[in-house]
């Protein structure tokens, strides 16, 4: 057990860290352009922040979540989301006093207790924004966009947005009720959850995985939320629509999208990829700062899976060639030359260059191995007489172009690339 992970966990070790470290750049590069400031929140929080804000209801509070007393006697709970967390801090911290929307993202670790499954561990990680502060439609859009704008950059391709609306307080009661009178003579037949669903919230009926309760809704004629929805919710989603539509993204109405959690109001979409499950959704939630005790405030968010995207990615980089990891990779041939690699490896990482040498104490051959392995763009091989003419001798791995270089030249040589 010492050497054994828990299960449904991961090591992310190198080889494999490098594609977070690089979606977890494009996030913060992408919140940058759009005016987005990183927010970090505890990994644990009260689990009523969770069991009121992500609601009873759903599947996370009442099955997957991981919730401990601490030595306090306090119920603690492993967070299985990020935007009740972010919410909580926003009304602690009291950053409702700006003038502005607040626009704030994260990244990190989540956790809920259900079978793993390739994409979908127990800690899993999220990316996400919230723009606390606007009912605005436009700030819809542009959420959708911005992780569209993060995926595109990634080089995620064939990213579909599905689209919907689940309406406010004011028409979600309306609806409420015609679900019950329609299913509450059939209710023997939909799954034990959903018998449960049906007095508290059955619109969460919509996000049964169970195919016989989806077949039974569509037996009955089960009304959809956006058949329902009340003038100014109607009016909201056509100019969401057509904010998308003016920005150039492309989406598509799916009427039965609910997603998993009950604080959504109005907007709610997802991310998809043919072949995969989503990779990512979010939506508006105008009462969820009220519901953890700050004041009306309006607020719209997404998060996206980052193993889901990163899984993604691999197969869709199938056949791509890997690039390059390390700038320079110097082969010493002699002490002399091991004696002054130390110099010159300082000297390309100070000029910001990744760099390194191999310290085991082999062969010429065996160090030009190495450099391959690891993909570096250049080897320079010093040896006695390189050392002593103050230059470098320095290969292109790519086209096999092999020069002699000073020391600077060589350096600036690696600015220019393959």
């Amino acid at each position: 057990m010492l050497t054994q992970r828990p299960r449904g966990t991961a090591d992310i070790v190198p080889g494999a860290v490098e594609h977070w470290q690089r979606l977890e750049t494009a996030v913060r590069e992408v919140c940058r352009l759009y005016n987005f400031q990183e927010i970090r929140t505890p990994v644990f929080e009260h689990t009523e922040l969770f069991a009121r804000g992500v609601g009873e209801t759903t599947d996370i509070v009442e099955k997957e979540m991981y919730t401990f007393m601490d030595r306090g006697n306090r119920s603690l709970t492993l967070r299985p989301e990020g935007t009740a967390g972010v919410v909580r801090a926003y009304v602690e911290n009291k950053l409702y006093g700006n003038a502005d929307a607040v626009k704030l993202y994260y990244l990190g670790p989540m956790f809920r207790y259900e079978k793993p499954q390739k994409g979908r561990d127990r800690q899993f990680h999220q990316y996400g924004c919230e723009v606390l502060g606007s009912e605005d439609p436009a700030v819809d859009a542009e959420v959708i966009a911005l992780n569209l704008h993060i995926l595109d950059n990634l080089g995620v391709k064939d990213v579909a947005v599905e689209l919907n609306s689940v309406g406010c307080s004011v028409c979600r009661p309306l609806h409420k009720e015609e679900m019950i009178r329609r299913l509450r003579p059939v209710a023997d037949r939909l799954c034990e959850d959903c018998q449960s669903r049906l007095e508290r919230n059955p619109l969460r009926i919509f996000d049964c995985k169970n195919e016989s309760c989806q077949a039974l809704l569509v037996e009955v004629g089960a009304p959809t939320i956006v058949d329902s929805l009340c003038d100014d919710c109607r009016n909201h989603f056509d100019a969401v629509q057509s904010a998308l539509t003016a920005m150039n993204v492309d989406f598509r109405l799916n009427p039965h999208l609910v997603r998993g959690l009950d604080y959504y109001t109005r907007t709610a979409w997802e991310y998809v990829v043919e072949g995969y499950s989503s990779i990512g959704g979010g939506g508006r939630y105008n009462s969820l700062v009220a519901q953890v005790g700050g004041p009306e405030t309006p607020g719209i968010g997404f998060a996206g899976g980052i193993e889901r995207v990163l899984m993604v990615l691999e197969a869709q980089s199938q056949g791509q060639k890997e690039q390059p990891q390390l700038d320079l990779y110097v082969v010493t041939v002699d002490d002399a030359g091991r004696q002054a690699a130390a110099s010159l490896l300082q000297k390309a990482r100070k000029q910001g260059f990744a760099a390194d040498r191999d310290y085991l104490g082999r062969s010429v051959k065996a160090q030009f191995k190495a450099a391959d392995r690891i993909r570096a763009r250049y080897v320079a091989v010093l040896g006695e007489s390189e050392v002593e003419a103050g230059r470098v001798a320095l290969k292109n791995l790519a086209t096999g172009e092999q020069v002699d270089l000073t020391w600077d030249d060589a350096i600036h040589q690696l600015s220019k690339g393959v």
